[in-house]
């Protein structure tokens, strides 16, 4: 075909007046401002990713603007930057459901709402496929606001919640300022699903008023790569806390791995079993290559009833250092679990006594029921772990919870160097299954 040069040029007119066109229509929905055209789009199928822009911005509450996109079907939700916060009320979580927070955003609770003690910033319940992505952005609270008279008091008001929840990714955010937790995972309304494939990665916890993760009811969780730090306001004050609320709840498949935890109120990392006996599930659990400093504890494992539930608790490859007092702290009146302590190290234990009366703050802290008087399965190893301190204190602390003779299950090795007088004295009032101290040179 010939075409004449006045052919060609209009042509060339036509193609980029249609590709102005359409241009400009990707434009047009594309941006990061009110579009009810886009949402039109969302809302009938057409589009799988929404922009929560499209339904409009609000700097003083955007709550509806973020409750219509997350309800508006569309696969993925992407929440733009805008340049100032999006402030909302309590969210609502719905199932097959990605959300992505662009760097930079900022999602605040809204200052004097949320004034029920369970309302939290993102809520699922019962609801599966869900991810929250969001590296570089915050979801935040208004935790000195939930401190005052104001406010009922209460330790619920969480950043995320997920409540019988199924495969679902939590990545590369900040949960900050929480009027409980930054991210609480427990059972659904039937009270016994519990949360299962649960991935919380690359995250960062921080000034959570009781827990930087609390763990009530889960299976096949994995915490990898978070730091949690200045937890504080209520007990336990934890990076994580592992610890259901009834004797149905599960801790299964659990590995923590990789993480910090730091400057927290309470302990680094903590296991709270007493709610389980010997009718619920076998626990496993895995904290791996971790470390905890200014604590006031490092890790604790505690367990008050005398029948427990059978599995396997390990701590793996845990550096606790600069703890104001224990950098490991066992009180179990059960031995129906293993729990196994592997190629751990304490590092300047007690630098704040927080038991000077009694004299427990040690670096390993052991206390246990007597072998006989509860199940005779499972017991406590420490495999090749170190202790250095500088200290005059005894190095492990071993105490049974009745004075009366008889062989505790607690075995292993631990090397120790106190930079001091040398002191690995062990207070046991029974002797234990082969548990050796062994002084390091100095």
């Amino acid at each position: 075909m010939f075409f004449t040069r006045t052919t060609l040029l209009a042509c060339i007119f036509v193609s980029c007046a249609i590709y102005s066109a359409y241009g400009m229509e990707q434009q047009e929905l594309i941006g990061n401002y009110k579009n009810p055209a886009a949402v039109k789009d969302v809302l009938s199928g057409k589009r799988p990713v929404a922009n929560a822009a499209w339904w409009g911005f609000n700097e003083s509450d955007s709550t509806a603007v973020l409750q219509e996109a997350i309800d508006s079907g569309a696969g993925t939700v992407i929440v733009p930057y805008m340049g100032k916060d999006w402030i909302v009320r309590p969210l609502k979580l719905r199932s097959d459901l990605e959300i992505v927070f662009e760097p930079g955003v900022v999602i605040t609770a809204k200052k004097g709402e949320f004034k029920a003690t369970g309302d939290s910033l993102f809520k699922a319940v019962d609801k599966h496929n869900i991810t929250l992505r969001g590296y570089g952005a915050t979801l935040k609270m208004q935790k000195k606001d939930y401190l005052t008279p104001d406010y009922e008091k209460g330790q619920w008001r969480m950043v995320v919640v997920l409540a019988g929840c199924t495969n679902v990714e939590v990545l590369g955010l900040t949960l900050r300022d929480s009027g409980g937790d930054g991210i609480y995972l427990g059972a659904g309304t039937d009270k016994k699903q519990p949360c299962k494939d649960i991935l919380i990665k690359d995250c960062v916890f921080d000034n959570n008023y009781r827990q930087g993760i609390s763990v009530t009811s889960a299976e096949n969780l994995r915490i990898d790569n978070c730091i949690f730090k200045n937890t504080s306001g209520h007990s336990p004050g934890a990076g994580v806390d592992l610890e259901p609320n009834n004797s149905d709840g599960k801790l299964a498949k659990i590995v923590v791995s990789n993480c910090i935890s730091e400057n927290n109120e309470g302990p680094g990392f903590v296991i709270g079993l007493h709610k389980l006996n010997s009718t619920s599930s076998d626990i496993s659990v895995l904290f791996y290559n971790c470390y905890v400093t200014g604590c006031k504890w490092g890790v604790q494992v505690l367990s008050n009833n005398s029948v427990g539930p059978k599995g396997l608790v390990e701590f793996r490859n845990i550096t606790g250092e600069n703890t104001q007092s224990a950098g490991i702290w066992v009180v179990s009146k059960t031995n129906s679990f293993d729990l196994r302590f592997a190629a751990c190290n304490i590092v300047n234990a007690v630098t704040k006594p927080v038991y000077p009366q009694t004299g427990f703050d040690v670096p390993i802290f052991v206390r246990i029921n007597r072998q006989g008087s509860s199940q005779e399965a499972g017991g406590i190893e420490f495999a090749d772990c170190y202790v250095y301190n500088d200290k005059n204190l005894p190095s492990f602390m071993l105490r049974p919870y009745e004075q009366s003779s008889g062989a505790l299950n607690v075995k292993g090795t631990v090397y120790v160097r106190n930079l001091s007088e040398e002191k690995v004295d062990l207070f046991s009032g029974a002797e234990s299954h082969g548990l050796t101290i062994n002084p390091l040179p100095r």
